[in-house]
């Protein structure tokens, strides 16, 4: 699948703003890993444009595991003859399904998904509401602040750069980086 076909897709299940910037942050973290692990940048990358694509229609409240968002959306790329792989790896993104995260590609995408939307809220908050000045030593002060993005799963940004092998900071580190180019795609920075 292109580019152009995936986020034609998302932009057709997702009518969310804020929902599209999250899959768009999570594109450039998989792009990101992928170009540092010699992987294909294409294909890592429409995963992360499309891992949530469904969310908006499929909520899933009840966490189903065959059922509702993640379930419903990678059945439709199966029907248009997405990678299985990377079928996997969207499935995989969400523990309630109990796919297991076998491939780098599944392990990447459950490392930076929860990651991104934590990097984002830390910018938000900033007076500059920028990425440019966003440390490391910030973003693990906010990990701790339990009422910060409470939405955000830290256990699983945590297990994923167990995952993914490296340290935590690193991974920060890493993704900060990688979104620093493209945050005003994202919301943020001058002009917002």
């Amino acid at each position: 699948m292109t580019r152009e076909e995936a986020l034609q897709l998302m932009q057709e299940y997702t009518r969310s703003d804020a929902l599209r910037k999250h899959m768009y942050a999570v594109e450039i973290a998989m792009c990101a890993w992928a170009r540092r692990l010699g992987a294909d940048e294409q294909a890592w990358a429409t995963v992360g444009l499309l891992h949530d694509f469904d969310y908006e229609r499929f909520p899933n409240d009840a966490l189903s595991a065959t059922e509702e968002h993640p379930a419903e959306g990678v059945a439709l790329l199966r029907a248009r003859g997405y990678d299985e792989e990377l079928c996997q790896a969207i499935l995989g993104h969400a523990h309630y399904t109990g796919v297991p995260r076998e491939s780098m590609v599944a392990r990447t995408l459950f490392a930076v998904d929860e990651l991104c939307g934590f990097l984002v809220a830390c910018a938000l908050v900033r007076p500059s509401r920028s990425l440019a000045d966003l440390s490391v030593k910030s973003v693990r002060k906010k990990l701790k602040d339990k009422g910060f993005a409470r939405g955000v799963n830290r256990d699983d940004i945590i297990q994923g750069a167990e995952e993914l092998g490296v340290p935590l900071e690193e991974h920060i580190q890493f993704i900060i980086e990688a979104l620093r180019p493209e945050e005003q795609r994202l919301g943020l920075g001058e002009g917002v």
